[in-house]
């Protein structure tokens, strides 16, 4: 067992966590760190690994849970663990043990072997699980953590976590056992227990090598379109409106299975006005946060009255609930859709509520926007460019569009209210994000829904 005493490793944690890329309490005072339970996964050369769930109380009320492996060594640490140092206390040298080879290949042995610890069980869904294959951290993600085995496994390791069953877990599985080549099957799954309820840990599959993010993919199309001097663009070599289209169809497909394999129904009126009583309450306490929001309020007011007025019965079913070109992946055979976990930052109840599939075709077109004007950052006053990027988005909005409703028979555009309603619900969000994260990129979604809002005033 440890070494080092439980006040002094959560002293420890209580000023270390707020710093972290995945924390979810930004802003906010840590009250107490407490460890709710703990396990050793590794002991040897000094060093011993353990595996926690902690519990964050804020100071302001609330609290979350954040699963963590935690290492102890004597003595400095190797320089390969050096950035991984949490501090030291009691004469031991505390680190964050993902960076720990040692520590993940035994995460690995593990779920190979379906193995179970004091408060955690590995389940594998396959038995061809190899040993041996060198680990590394990716370091894109913010809310979780993966740990990469080789060229074969991704582990994701969640890091705030809530009671019950992941919904990255349960959607990805579900999608893959209807056979939907838009999904990468899991592999293994890590439960614990809170609260009596099983809760999912961490989710394991195979590491698609070689794919493109289609992040990546649409932002070069981008810069392409920038560096050239007069061509529209359709008519530049990078144009990504092909791709944008066949990424739309693949969105269709995974809602027709979502619908199919989990829960799905029709909502009626009251449902609708539920749902605008919701936009008004986010609008409401993004208003508090960022008063540049203050000129558009009315307009987004008078659209979300629009929602609560709908008569007509409008299907809703589990969505992805944080769709973005970030979520996708382009690998030779097609899209792969990932992360279907939501917004982390949103209770388990809010993320597992049937929604409207507009939702997350709201979320991409706002990503499609992202992609085309987050380089206007660098490029202040440059007019011109501010055209291509407005003329790239709309042809990549459009063509998404386009491919969604070929495969879902019906074109989300048609349904304007909701479309737009979800769009500048994203767009709010985004603004709190950027306030409070980076605020050169506010004017992005502040200009979004300024283009948004005239449609309604106009």
């Amino acid at each position: 067992m440890s070494a080092l005493s439980t006040t002094d490793l959560t002293d420890l944690l209580a000023g270390w966590l707020p710093d972290q890329r995945w924390f979810g309490g930004k802003g906010r005072s840590v009250g107490s760190v407490a460890v709710e339970s703990s396990a050793v996964l590794h002991k040897g050369e000094g060093r011993v690994v353990e595996h926690l769930l902690l519990r964050v109380d804020f100071e302001d009320g609330g609290s979350d849970r954040y699963q963590l492996l935690v290492g102890e060594a004597e003595g400095a640490l190797p320089q390969r663990l050096q950035h991984a140092l949490i501090g030291e206390a009691g004469g031991r040298t505390v680190y964050e043990a993902v960076h720990d080879a040692d520590a993940t290949a035994v995460l690995l042995q593990q779920i190979a072997a379906g193995g179970k610890t004091e408060t955690v069980r590995f389940t594998a869904a396959s038995s061809d699980i190899e040993l041996d294959k060198p680990s590394r951290v990716m370091g894109a993600e913010q809310s979780n953590t993966s740990i990469v085995y080789g060229e074969d496994y991704i582990l994701k390791v969640f890091r705030r976590v809530q009671p019950g069953l992941n919904p990255d877990l349960e959607i990805t599985r579900a999608l893959a056992e209807a056979g939907s080549p838009h999904v990468a099957p899991p592999l293994a799954w890590l439960e614990g227990e809170i609260e009596g309820e099983t809760t999912t840990l961490g989710m394991m599959q195979c590491f698609l090598r070689g794919a493109s993010e289609g992040w990546a993919m649409a932002t070069a199309s981008v810069r392409d379109l920038f560096a050239e001097g007069d061509l529209h663009a359709d008519e530049v070599g990078g144009d990504f409106a092909g791709e944008s289209e066949r990424l739309g169809a693949a969105t269709a497909e995974v809602h027709a299975l979502m619908a199919q394999s989990l829960p799905s129904r029709t909502a009626g009126p009251e449902d609708s006005r539920a749902t605008a009583a919701q936009l008004h309450e986010r609008l409401e306490a993004a208003l508090a946060v960022v008063p540049d929001l203050a000129p558009y309020a009315d307009a987004l007011r008078t659209t979300y009255d629009q929602v609560a007025a709908l008569t007509e019965e409008v299907p809703v079913q589990r969505v992805h609930g944080d769709y973005h070109l970030g979520q996708v992946l382009r690998t030779q055979d097609g899209w792969v859709v990932l992360d279907f976990e939501g917004e982390p930052a949103r209770s388990l109840a809010e993320r597992t509520a049937l929604m409207s599939p507009l939702r997350d075709v709201a979320g991409m077109l706002r990503s499609f926007d992202y992609a085309a004007r987050h380089l206007l950052a660098d490029h202040p006053g440059e007019h011109h460019l501010a055209y291509r990027a407005t003329e790239w988005a709309e042809r990549n909005r459009s063509a998404f569009c386009d491919g969604y409703a070929q495969a879902a028979g019906a074109d989300p555009r048609s349904s304007a209210v909701l479309l737009r309603a979800f769009e500048l619900d994203k767009a709010v969000y985004e603004v709190v994000y950027e306030a409070r994260n980076r605020p050169s990129w506010l004017p992005i979604p502040l200009g979004s829904i300024e283009r948004l809002a005239a449609e309604v005033t106009s």
